[in-house]
């Protein structure tokens, strides 16, 4: 195996080659437009994505490359710790996503906010613009900028306001205005960037950018958090829920309201109080 970065903004993970349809033509391009790809589709198309994609890489992620095929590489996400695999998260992305680790990996810092404009200095032009809960390595700060190294050897400078070090300290009312930012946004199917969010994806993501090394899915945190007993969940917590004793199959972040969450494909991500159903599916919660 070889070691690997997404030099992407937003690389979606498949499960195979072939499992692309024409429709994901967008989000497999050698330059993505996962945004544009999110658009087009409708809630039929949406579902359709369930057996086909499994989660997304953002920009300068490290993946280790176990095989290549037909311009595919098989990879691990080890940002994304899973019972699938114990080096990371498994599946398939194009091979021209992947590029050179970056070379400095200190005072990491990650994007705060839905979107950010990488800049080719302070105050320049974009070159591309990076998701929200992309982690970069710092490397000097200058004028409201922080320079930071990027795949390939390159570096590029962001503004501080949209940034935060993944050392500091942070709270459960961070953890709740970070997920509030995307409320509204449409459910999608293996989701972890600005673009779209599935259930533990929206965990993943707001762990990443408070510096916590949270599994991908939800049956994965459950057993990977410390769990409470339910009534002693506060806000910032998690729920988990699961039917009949099967695996869990949602999970959401507590909050004053009932639960911050992305639903389910053809809904919203939304801060509502539970459900009916949800309260009869409601299996336990978790501490960070």
């Amino acid at each position: 195996m070889k070691l690997a970065a997404t030099k992407v903004p937003v690389s979606t993970v498949w499960t195979s080659p072939d499992a692309p349809r024409d429709i994901d033509a967008p989000a497999t391009a050698e330059h993505p437009d996962v945004a544009a790809w999110a658009k087009s589709m409708d809630t039929e198309t949406r579902l359709g994505l369930h057996g086909r994609t499994l989660t997304q890489l953002l920009f300068a992620e490290p993946v280790l490359v176990r095989s290549e095929r037909d311009g595919w590489s098989e990879i691990l996400a080890p940002w994304q710790p899973s019972s699938e695999d114990e080096l990371g998260y498994p599946g398939w992305v194009p091979s021209s996503h992947l590029g050179e680790l970056p070379k400095a990996a200190s005072d990491p810092v990650a994007i705060t906010v839905p979107t950010a404009s990488l800049l080719a200095e302070p105050g320049g032009q974009p070159i591309a613009e990076l998701s929200f809960a992309t982690v970069l390595a710092s490397i000097e700060h200058a004028d409201g900028h922080t320079r930071v190294a990027t795949p390939d050897g390159g570096s590029g400078w962001l503004r501080d306001a949209v940034l935060r070090s993944v050392s500091e300290p942070s709270d459960t009312d961070e953890r709740l205005r970070l997920g509030e930012q995307f409320l509204g946004l449409e459910y999608l199917w293996g989701g972890t960037s600005a673009y779209g969010l599935d259930c533990s994806g929206l965990v993943h993501a707001v762990s990443r950018v408070l510096g916590l090394r949270t599994p991908r899915d939800a049956h994965d945190q459950a057993a990977d958090l410390p769990n409470i007993p339910l009534d002693e969940a506060r806000p910032g917590d998690l729920y988990f829920f699961a039917r009949d004793s099967k695996p869990i199959h949602h999970v959401g972040f507590v909050s004053p309201t009932g639960m911050l969450h992305a639903s389910e494909t053809g809904k919203l991500l939304e801060n509502a109080p539970l459900t009916e159903d949800r309260r009869k599916t409601l299996t336990t919660a978790a501490r960070f």
